[in-house]
């Protein structure tokens, strides 16, 4: 069984832009199924993509398998049986011995930024970045499966 444990945050822009930070990679990702209990994505991210399938949260935990397909199937998965997509920039960030994956978004979501946090624990310690701002693991609005239904340019 695959369990993913991931903590949000939103990010202060300002100490943002101003990190020196590594090129970051073009992120494609569509969703096949959107569910309260469930989700299928499809994402591909420069030659690669992946087929990964999550369960509800619970806490800053769930299931999630994820898998590796050929390139071609993803984009044909994508076009074909994908309800809704986003577009974003993700810059990977190593801050204390953590990996911070930060995702700047496009299109409908422009001027959504996001850094997450993968964990081995829910009550596993680290240290925050100067860039990061309020938590939002447990606001669903900042669910990439709702960004695609419920759009950062639509939020008042």
């Amino acid at each position: 069984m695959g369990q993913e444990i991931e903590r949000k945050f939103l990010i202060k822009v300002a100490e943002w832009e101003g990190l020196d930070k590594p090129s970051g990679k073009q992120l494609r990702q569509g969703y096949i199924l959107t569910d309260p209990n469930k989700t299928i994505r499809v994402r591909i991210a420069d030659k690669t993509a992946w087929l990964t399938i999550k369960g509800i949260s619970v806490g800053a935990s769930r299931l999630e398998f994820e898998y590796e397909i050929p390139l071609q199937e993803g984009n044909e998965l994508l076009d074909n049986f994908s309800e809704a997509e986003l577009e974003k920039v993700r810059y990977e960030i190593a801050h204390k011995g953590k990996l911070w994956e930060v995702d700047v978004f496009a299109g409908d979501n422009k001027g959504l930024i996001v850094a997450e946090i993968e964990l081995l624990s829910e009550d596993e310690q680290f240290e925050l970045p100067d860039w990061v701002a309020e938590e939002v693991t447990h606001d669903k609005k900042y669910y990439n499966s709702n960004l695609t239904k419920h759009p950062f340019k639509n939020w008042e």
